[in-house]
Order: structure tokens, then C-alpha cells, then sequence
């Protein structure tokens, strides 16, 4: 894959669908060994916010773990 630049947003590989910045922002924090209670208190939102948008970048990503999540980002040039 080429390499994307942070500012542009990242395109998914299997719905085409853009990341939001802020899903931009989870995905970055996803490869950090932190839970996302610790990423919900870096981002100012609760748990619950953070659980709703790793769902959908999940979705977005066509994966359905953490690990397949920051591989796809390493792939893609966002880590």
C-alpha cells in the first residue's frame, strides 16, 4: 500500500468509506498498550464514546480486532 499522509483522511480498503479525524486519532491510539478507559480520559470522552468509535472504524476497516486494526494502519503509513 502507499503511504498516506496523517492530514488526508485515510481511505478504507474494503467499503471505501473515510476515516473521521477523530477515528484517525483512536486508530493512532489503538497501537499504545493502554485500555480504552486510558484513551477515553487522553480524548476528553467517556468509555462509551470510545467504544462507539472503534466500532465503526472497525466497520470501516473491515476488521473485527485491535491487532487487525493496527496492522491495517502500519499498512496504510498512519502509524
Amino acid at each position: 500500500m502507499s503511504t498516506v499522509e496523517l492530514s488526508r483522511p485515510a481511505t478504507a480498503p474494503t467499503l471505501g468509506a473515510p476515516l473521521t479525524r477523530r477515528e484517525r486519532v483512536v486508530l493512532s491510539n489503538l497501537s499504545e498498550d493502554v485500555t480504552l478507559e486510558q484513551i477515553a480520559t487522553k480524548l476528553f470522552v467517556t468509555r462509551n464514546t470510545v467504544k462507539s468509535q472503534v466500532r465503526s472504524l472497525y466497520r470501516k476497516l473491515g476488521v473485527s480486532t485491535r491487532a487487525e486494526a493496527v496492522r491495517w494502519a502500519e499498512g496504510a503509513g498512519l502509524r
